[in-house]
């Protein structure tokens, strides 16, 4: 899937069947597993050359300035060996937080590919006179994972750890963390799952209203 941010908070994911939706997983580390992943999900992979890895970051809960191009921060260079990079990570992320779902420990390799881009060095953020964040030129794609890696250790690290969850509709596997207040979201999305569940929910009583009611005539 792939997608594009708004003001409105999240992605606006695009899912290869035409349709879309707005989908907020709560944390920048999950916002990009919807651009495919391990196994089945690769059919959802759109990560396929350094462009796309930059759309990706302009798109992304990060601040603007990202893009290729964009002014005096000079955009992201980014390689092909970096796509690969990220495709990686990507995948490994997956399977960690799948792991705390499920609460599993992390596969070995799974933590060395996360812990490997986490320690090299990520962008640099600085402050505008018009008191906006830019970025210090020369932002690589390995800058980009470093700063996707280390987010990803602060959620797993932090308060809401033990809420990050599946989206509770038996065929999506979308992850996100629910840091709203009452701790009760269950859906990826109100607009598409959470909207298919009520949406089943009504045709359900419908179907249960229909059904004759024993008689109680007397006759």
């Amino acid at each position: 899937m792939s997608g594009k941010a708004t003001n409105t908070p999240g992605l606006l994911l695009r899912h290869p069947d035409g349709s879309s939706f707005r989908f907020d997983p709560g944390a920048l580390c999950l916002e990009l597993l919807p651009t495919g992943g391990p196994g089945p999900l690769s059919y959802f992979e759109v990560l396929h050359e350094p462009a796309d890895l930059v759309r990706w970051a302009e798109e992304s809960r990060l601040p603007g300035g990202l893009g290729a191009g964009s002014g005096e921060s000079e955009g992201l260079a980014v390689s092909a060996a970096e796509v690969a990079d990220a495709r990686a990570l990507r995948d490994a992320l997956w399977r960690i937080a799948e792991s705390r779902v499920r609460e599993e420990p992390p596969a070995p390799d799974d933590l060395a590919t996360l812990n490997d881009a986490a320690a090299r060095p990520s962008l640099t953020s600085r402050l505008t006179v018009g008191g906006e964040r830019s970025w210090v030129p020369g932002g690589t794609g390995t800058g980009l994972l470093s700063t996707v890696a280390r987010d990803a250790i602060d959620l797993f690290t932090g308060a809401y750890a033990h809420r990050i969850r599946t989206c509770g509709a038996h065929d999506c596997r979308l992850l996100f963390v629910d840091t709203s207040r009452p701790g009760k979201r269950r859906w990826c999305s109100m607009e598409r799952c959470g909207n298919r569940h009520k949406v089943r929910a009504h045709r359900a009583r419908l179907t249960s209203s229909d059904v004759e009611a024993p008689s109680t005539d007397q006759r």
